[in-house]
Parts: structure tokens; C-alpha cells; sequence
């Protein structure tokens, strides 16, 4: 009883110290994770500050150029006006003024035609008279954005004034162009990994995703369910870039924070399957060295045995013809026959037994028989069966090591009882399995040692190996592929073993 008391202190305090260890570690995971996390949302909160001051650039930057493009405007439509006005051809006006603004051009192009629409001249345009004689095709297409002023200079004929957008407001706007694609590239491919999706003001329409699956964005429930999860976590950023409606960027945490959102449990989970495997692996080398330990004293002690017992069978031998011992040779004969069938039984622990097939209940009765000479009178056995035919009730069984459980089972219910009580074994069954419940009314077993008591080396009584319950448990359960537990027992009142077996 010292001994597995002691021995569960020691678990209890190598446990406890495996869960101090365990507790620690995935606080200090947690910690790191917590940290890298937190720089992690930071890099976001950066990236996001970021985008909102471009978005804003993007945003003066396009009013910048709206109010460079209406002041080029300007200057083209003034342009045009000081050609219609040169050609009214009111010779009572200085028009000093507007050849002044058409000389000052330096920019717009113009170009000059004909009714025919052949190009006599053209203005901030190098045109390769050879090439290009006839306004048309993709130069009459480009020249096309306003429409053409009308001259009439003399004898009526019709000349025609093109042109078109300043080369500093093309090349501008063209900038323009190129910074808000930049614009949207550098939200898509962001360095931080940013799950993003743009959409249109209506968030109806997806314009833009980056760092998202794209096999995933097929499908519109996932990329809906996907913005909703978005806007719960971030505030989206609402972007207007030039000449496009109004946009709005979702954003949520990147796939590094949530894989360290789940590497604590993961650390948890790894160090769980450690510990169980490590714990099966030392209770199979545990239990291992166990069996070899009993099988080889079981086998010593049976070797034991066989010498001085073949010694006393030669003295019983010896005295046979003297008459006046017959009576003590007959019980020593059933000793010494007790003796053999000890020493077979421990002989036969540490190898596969063969089981045969015979009835249990004459087994069972034949044990009690023996056990009522050599115990108390005061011990009242009894057993009772609830079979449909006790004696074709056949059983795989090793009669000399089952019968051995039996014994132990009553031999421990005799000192439980301290040589006074009853002893009861009853028998039932089912369709496949076979119950044998041995009750005794003995001062029981504590709930928490139901377990124990089946443990080498655990016994309530002052002396005793504790071995008995633990070789019942090796024969039921090894040998026979049956089981053996404690049923039911109360403090004081009793305990019932049931041994249950396969027909």
C-alpha cells in the first residue's frame, strides 16, 4: 500500500511538473506570437496609413491636373477664337492681338486643310508632306476630340483649322494614367501580404484583388462572405481616382497573422500528442518489463518448487508400507498433489497456455470444494448459476491457471472478511459472453483503488505481496482475452468482482 501511495505521489508531483512545463512553454509561444502579431498589425496599420496618404496624393494630384487640363482647354478654345477671328476679315480692327496669341502657340497642335481635306500647314506638328498629304485615317481620328473651325480667307473657298490637346496636358495626363495604375498596383502587390479587394462605390462590383486565391474569387458567395469578414476587421478606404467613380479598398490581416493566431494551439496539440505517445511508449516498456519480470520469477519459482517436491514424493514413497501412517499419507498425498498443481501453474506464466473448451461450472465447483476444508467455518460459500445448461456451458479455458483466479478471488474475500462472512459466485450470460461475479461481505474496496488493487504490489493487509489480483487480471485478460473489474463495493459492507469471458 506504501509503495503505489508513494508511487502516485510521484506521478502527481511528475505531472504536475510536466503541466508547470507545458503551461510555461505555451505562455512563452503565446508571448512571441503576441509580439510578432502586434508587429504584424502595426505593418498593416503602416500600410494603411500609407494608402490613405496616397490615395490622397492621387486625389490632389488629379485636381492638380483638372485644373491644368481646363487651363489648356482655355488656350485651345482661345486659340480657335483668334482664328475665327482673324478670318471675319474686318480690316477696321487690329487683329495684331490675335496673330500675337496664334505666333505665341507652342504647344497645341494645328493643322491647316483644304476643302479637300489635303494639309497645306500645319503648326507644332512635323508632318512628312510625302506620307501624309490628306488628313485621315489615324491622324484625322486623333485630330477629331474638337471639332474643326471653319475659315473662309477669299473667292469663297473653305479652309479648315484642326487640332487638338496641348502636348503638356496629353503627357500629363498620361502621367496621371500611369500613377493611378501605379497606384493600384502597389495596393494589389503590397509588401505585407494584405489580403485586398476593390470595389466600386455600390460594392456590387469587384474591380481589383490581390493576395487572395484566384481560384477562390470565382466564386461570388465566398468573395460577398469574404468583404463582409473584411469590413468587420478594417474600416474600408475609400479612394477617387482620376476619371473613375468612387472606389473602395477592403482590407484584411495577412495569411502570417492568422497562421500565428493558430500557432499556440498547434504548439499545444504537438505537445499533447508528445506527451501521450511518450507516456504509451513508457507504459508498453513499463508493462513489458513487467511480464518478463514476473513470468521468469514464476518460472524460478515453480523450478523451485519441483526439487523438494520430488524429494517428499520419494519419502511418501518410502513410507507407504508402513500401515500406521495411511491415514496422514493420504493427506499428505493431496498436498503434495496441491504442490504439483502450484508448481504447473507457475511454470505455465510468461507462455501461451492452451485453452480447451470444457464447461465452467463443474471448474468453479471443484474449487470451492477444496477451499471449504482449508478456510474457516465460518466462511459460508455458495454458488449459484443462472444458465440455460450449466454443464454444456463450454468455455476456452486453462483449467489449473482459471481455477487459480478463482482461488485468489476467495482467498481475498476470506481476509477481507477476516475469516468470518459469506462467500457468493454467480454465473449469467448473454448471447456471446459469460459473467462470473464473486461478492463477499468484506469491509470494501475505496472507489479510487478500484484500479489499484490489480497493480503488482498493492495490498490493504499487513502482510502480502499484493500480487494475487494482479495475476488474476494477467490470466483473465492475457491468457484468456477476457476482462476483470471491480463491480460494485461499499466501505464496510462488501465488494463483487465480475469476471466477464468470451463463450
Amino acid at each position: 500500500m506504501d509503495f503505489y501511495t508513494n508511487q502516485n505521489k510521484w506521478k502527481f508531483i511528475l505531472s504536475l511538473l510536466g503541466v508547470i512545463i507545458i503551461l510555461c512553454s505555451l505562455w512563452y509561444s503565446n508571448f512571441l506570437v503576441n509580439k510578432v502579431q502586434e508587429r504584424e498589425r502595426e505593418n498593416i496599420r503602416i500600410w494603411a496609413s500609407a494608402i490613405h496618404k496616397r490615395a490622397e496624393l492621387v486625389r490632389t494630384t488629379d485636381l492638380f491636373f483638372s485644373q491644368l487640363q481646363h487651363e489648356e482647354r482655355k488656350k485651345v478654345n482661345l486659340l480657335a477664337k483668334a482664328y475665327e477671328k482673324i478670318n471675319e476679315q474686318n480690316l477696321n480692327e487690329d487683329l495684331t492681338f490675335y496673330f500675337d496669341i496664334i505666333t505665341s502657340n507652342t504647344t497645341i497642335s494645328v493643322i491647316q486643310t483644304n476643302e479637300k481635306n489635303e494639309i497645306i500647314g500645319s503648326m507644332n506638328l512635323e508632318i512628312n508632306p510625302d506620307s501624309q498629304a490628306v488628313l485621315d485615317g489615324e491622324l484625322l481620328e486623333e485630330f477629331s476630340h474638337y471639332p474643326p473651325v471653319e475659315l473662309d480667307y477669299y473667292d469663297n473657298e473653305k479652309f479648315y483649322l484642326y487640332y487638338k490637346d496641348s502636348r503638356i496636358f496629353t503627357e500629363t495626363q498620361k502621367m496621371l494614367t500611369d500613377l493611378n495604375e501605379s497606384f493600384i498596383k502597389d495596393v494589389l502587390t503590397n509588401t505585407s501580404s494584405v489580403p485586398v479587394i476593390i470595389t466600386d462605390s455600390t460594392l456590387s462590383k469587384i474591380l481589383f484583388v490581390g493576395n487572395i486565391v484566384a481560384e477562390k474569387t470565382l466564386d461570388t458567395v465566398f468573395l460577398e462572405h469574404l468583404l463582409l469578414q473584411m469590413q468587420a476587421q478594417n474600416e474600408p478606404i475609400h479612394i477617387e481616382l482620376a476619371g473613375q467613380e468612387k472606389q473602395s479598398i477592403f482590407y484584411s490581416d495577412s495569411d502570417l497573422q492568422k497562421q500565428l493566431t493558430y500557432y499556440p494551439i498547434l504548439v499545444f496539440v504537438a505537445i499533447g500528442f508528445f506527451v501521450l505517445f511518450a507516456y504509451a511508449a513508457f507504459s508498453t516498456a513499463q508493462t513489458s518489463a513487467q511480464n518478463k519480470l514476473w513470468a521468469g520469477l514464476a518460472k524460478e519459482t515453480a523450478h523451485q518448487i519441483g526439487t523438494p517436491l520430488s524429494s517428499m514424493l520419494a519419502w511418501v514413497e518410502l513410507l507407504r508400507p508402513n500401515e500406521s501412517v495411511q491415514n496422514l499419507l493420504v493427506e499428505i498425498e493431496k498436498d503434495l498433489k496441491r504442490l504439483e498443481t502450484i508448481s504447473e501453474r507457475f511454470s505455465k506464466i510468461g507462455s501461451d497456455p492452451k485453452l480447451v473448451a470444457q464447461p465452467i461450472y463443474p471448474l468453479i465447483e471443484e474449487v470451492l470444494n477444496y477451499l471449504k476444508t482449508r478456510t474457516s467455518t465460518k466462511v459460508v460459500y455458495s454458488l449459484e448459476e443462472n444458465l440455460k445448461n450449466s454443464k454444456s456451458t463450454f468455455l476456452p479455458l486453462n483449467a489449473q491457471l482459471f481455477a487459480w483466479v478463482i482461488e485468489n478471488l476467495c482467498k481475498n474475500a476470506v481476509d477481507a472478511m477476516e475469516g468470518v462472512g459469506s462467500i457468493r459466485i454467480s454465473l449469467s450470460e448473454e448471447e456471446k459472453l459469460l459473467f462470473i461475479d464473486v461478492s463477499d461481505t468484506g469491509k470494501g474496496i475505496s472507489k479510487s483503488n478500484f484500479r489499484n488493487v490489480f497493480r503488482p504490489g498493492f495490498t490493504s493487509k499487513k502482510r502480502g505481496w499484493g500480487l494475487g489480483l494482479s495475476l488474476a487480471q494477467r490470466i483473465v485478460e492475457h491468457y484468456h482475452k477476457g476482462k476483470i473489474v471491480v463491480k460494485t463495493s461499499t466501505l464496510n459492507q462488501g465488494t463483487t468482482f465480475r469476471i466477464t469471458l468470451n463463450k
